[in-house]
């Protein structure tokens, strides 16, 4: 038996049950410490990127939108899916950012990568960091994204916002408390193209995998 922390997770067998727009399911059966077998179930996703945009007097910008699994209006950062086989996640965030704020940024960087749950899902967030604003066109919105609101709040008051729970969606906790705690550290943060480890591959390749069988 392998001592803690050496044994080999390989997963034995696989079946699909769902697979989405915007979210798949498999069942795998994975090899246990022990001799065991068990199964886990893994929701697979595009993975997504989001912007923490500051501005010069030192306001984030934030939006409110819709979001229909908590039936409610959530404080959130700009942000989007990853769902284009191999783009960039820069090129996504700085998209992202154009179609919800109508801006553009001059200078960005990494703050944070976020895995969302990985006891079940693949999810995986990067934040980027972006300063050095200027207003762009917008293009038109649909279905939620046409409900956003904008506003521009204080680094503080925001960090204040997520500790009374006003602020609720994890990737803006998570953004906005990396963002306090480099300014208070002072450290260095990760350049634009950094490796990013655990970014989603399997549901893409899902996708464009059906895509090309589908299309010959």
């Amino acid at each position: 038996m392998s001592l803690p922390g050496e044994h080999e997770f390989h997963t034995l067998d696989s079946r699909d049950v769902y697979s989405g727009a915007v979210v798949a399911l498999r069942v795998d059966r994975v090899a246990m410490p022990g001799g065991r077998e068990a199964d886990r179930e893994v929701v697979e996703h595009h993975g997504a990127v989001a912007v923490a945009v500051l501005d010069d007097a030192d306001r984030l910008v934030l939006i409110r939108q819709y979001r229909h699994p908590l039936g409610r209006r959530l404080w959130e950062l700009p942000a989007g899916l990853l769902d284009e086989p191999g783009e960039d996640p820069l090129d996504a965030a700085r998209r992202e950012l154009q179609e919800e704020t109508g801006l553009a940024a001059g200078h960005w960087s990494v703050l944070v990568d976020i895995a969302l749950s990985p006891g079940f899902t693949d999810e995986s967030v990067r934040v980027f960091l972006a300063t050095g604003l200027r207003e762009v066109d917008r293009p038109a919105a649909h279905d939620e994204e046409a409900d956003l609101e904008i506003t521009r709040v204080p680094l503080d008051e925001a960090v204040t916002m997520a500790l009374r729970g006003e602020i609720v969606n994890a990737t803006a906790v998570s953004g906005i408390l990396a963002l306090a705690a480099a300014r208070v550290r002072g450290d260095g943060l990760r350049s634009s193209d950094a490796p990013w480890v655990d970014r989603p591959e399997t549901f893409a390749r899902r996708k464009h995998g059906r895509t090309d069988s589908e299309s010959a």
